[in-house]
């Protein structure tokens, strides 16, 4: 009697001097850019905490489970203007941080995981949907969280084609990341069995269509821009720099759906997705910010979740241990969306289904049905093992 009275004092006094112990610091850097991006419709207006808001609630929620393993989550925020030397930004928050969110242009990230590539800091892309980032420009340090282009453009183009809508006119922005967004359309209607019928280009010449007479200007110049098309059975818009995609939806010259960047949209996250207990994140999102979660806040959220995902599993703060855990086979991460979310071992791209939404609703999630893949359906969208160029160093 008198040894178990022994043995369970001594288990209390471990586990009361475990608990009293100091819990193990994580911590997380968030680095983007300063300012927002303006949109066509003033409802879509992007918040200042565009992205910083999703890494701030997935701090709290691994924090509830830190807490269970004596793990605390620290978010330490820094966002570079323009004429900042971002390099120079990101070392000093490296010097401060175990891991790195980054919400940057592509140019910038990988200038940014060049200068930290010597210290071991892992970026985890949250913003950039560059292709060229995880195949030719692909770094070991960089963990891609935000879908390619390419991966939108196929979950795009599997619905088209499941729909039997096989013939697409193709309009084309004129800026350098519209061309890119084409390029990843015109893959994918090679890939799934697609014909674009003809492609057109609108030129940004400028100037402002919030005027008095806006509408007016619009409702004539969409219908005259569009007619006279061979047969079509879907318009698909090329418009990341939002000069036109949104004038479309109704103002074709043939009635025709639209999708793209526009109208019938792929996306990583929408406002209006409610399946697979999505509802809670959204409500308590919606609380703490008063605003809706944009598909950048749950990158942002899913990326600080990977981090402390690891951490607990791996129930250590040694950043090597936890990384290694990230980028190992055992690896997965819950987000919402149906499956367990895992990282592609070739370019560390994160695997995940596509939402398309039409700015009210759900309409689809990709991958389709009957699209199949003998590892991973999530690998029918975006480039394949077989295709990569990416070679990890």
């Amino acid at each position: 009697m008198l040894r178990w009275l022994i043995g369970t004092i001594a288990l209390s006094m471990v586990a009361t001097g475990a608990l009293a112990a100091d819990p193990v610091e994580v911590h997380i850097g968030y680095l983007g850019l300063s300012g927002v991006k303006s949109t066509l419709s003033l409802i879509e207006q992007p918040a200042d905490n565009d992205g910083i808001a999703g890494a701030r609630l997935a701090i709290e929620d691994n924090n509830t489970t830190g807490k269970f393993l004596n793990q605390r989550f620290v978010l330490d925020e820094v966002k570079v203007k323009d004429s900042d030397d971002v390099a120079k930004v990101a070392t000093d928050l490296a010097g401060r941080n175990d891991y790195i969110i980054t919400d940057l242009p592509a140019d910038a990230l990988l200038k940014v995981a060049d200068a930290l590539r010597d210290r071991g800091t892992v970026l985890l892309n949250a913003g950039a949907i560059d292709d060229r980032l995880r195949e030719q420009d692909c770094r070991a340090n960089v963990i891609h969280i935000a879908p390619t282009r390419s991966m939108l453009a196929d979950a795009l183009g599997q619905y088209l084609v499941w729909k039997q809508w096989k013939r697409w006119l193709l309009v084309v922005g004129s800026h350098d990341q519209d061309k890119l967004y084409a390029d990843a359309l015109r893959r994918a209607a090679t890939r799934f069995g697609a014909k674009i019928v003809q492609e057109r280009t609108f030129e940004d010449t400028g100037g402002a269509r919030r005027t008095d007479s806006g509408v007016t200007l619009i409702q004539r110049q969409m219908p005259v821009f569009t007619q006279q098309a061979p047969a079509y059975d879907v318009l698909v818009a090329a418009d990341e720099s939002e000069v036109f995609a949104n004038y479309l939806p109704y103002r074709t010259w043939d009635p025709r759906p639209v999708a793209g960047s526009a109208g019938l949209v792929p996306t990583s996250w929408d406002a209006a997705h409610d399946q697979w207990g999505a509802v809670q994140i959204q409500n308590r999102f919606v609380k703490l910010n008063m605003r809706r979660m944009t598909a950048l806040d749950m990158q942002a959220w899913t990326a600080a979740r990977m981090i402390g995902e690891a951490t607990s599993r791996t129930n250590s703060g040694d950043p090597r241990k936890v990384i290694a855990f990230l980028k190992g086979k055992d690896f997965s991460i819950a987000a919402f969306k149906g499956t367990r979310l895992t990282l592609r071992d070739w370019n560390l791209q994160l695997r995940q289904p596509i939402l398309l939404a039409d700015g009210r609703m759900v309409v689809s999630v990709s991958p389709q049905e009957g699209f199949l893949h003998q590892v991973s359906e999530l690998d029918t969208l975006g480039v394949d093992r077989p295709e990569t160029k990416c070679k990890l160093q």
